[in-house]
């Protein structure tokens, strides 16, 4: 079995991501821990947990990043975590099945400070589009490669 981990900065990560990562924490028999500052419903498991933080600014993702190992997988869409993870040797995936990584952590922290400094200018930006049934696909299919090369190290 397994000792890596999958933490899921979970205030804002979508229904349908949380329970595509129930099913697959029970299938592969790998520990699920979702952080934020509200209190969480998890079905009953032994490898679903739900952690509530004080609320505050990244308290949850100071927290994951504290309670993680290099090796384990964080699902985040916050960039700035997502970069502190890498750091220490984690993985991160976005909710949209995206990897981040050494090779593109910078880019998407200057646009991302790009596109918070033309909100602060006024620009009305837009928020991100609703998760769509291929951004669906796209983390199931990643989350299961995870899990896959986990098991082949086992």
């Amino acid at each position: 079995m397994s000792t890596r981990q999958i933490w899921v900065d979970a205030d804002a990560c979508p229904k349908v991501i949380k329970d595509i990562l129930f099913r697959a924490a029970e299938r592969s028999r790998i520990k699920l821990i979702l952080v934020a500052n509200k209190m969480l419903h998890v079905p009953a498991s032994v490898w679903l947990s739900a952690v509530q933080v004080p609320g505050g600014f990244d308290v949850a993702d100071n927290h994951i990043v504290s309670e993680m190992k290099p090796g384990d997988l964080v699902v985040t869409a916050d960039i700035p975590l997502a970069a502190a993870v890498i750091e220490k040797g984690g993985s991160a995936l976005n909710p949209r099945g995206e990897l981040y990584s050494h090779e593109n952590i910078r880019e998407l922290l200057s646009l991302r400070d790009f596109m918070a400094g033309l909100r602060e200018g006024g620009v009305q930006t837009g928020g991100p589009a609703a998760i769509s049934h291929h951004d669906r696909q796209n983390f199931a299919n990643r989350l299961d490669g995870f899990l896959a090369k986990w098991q082949d190290v086992s």
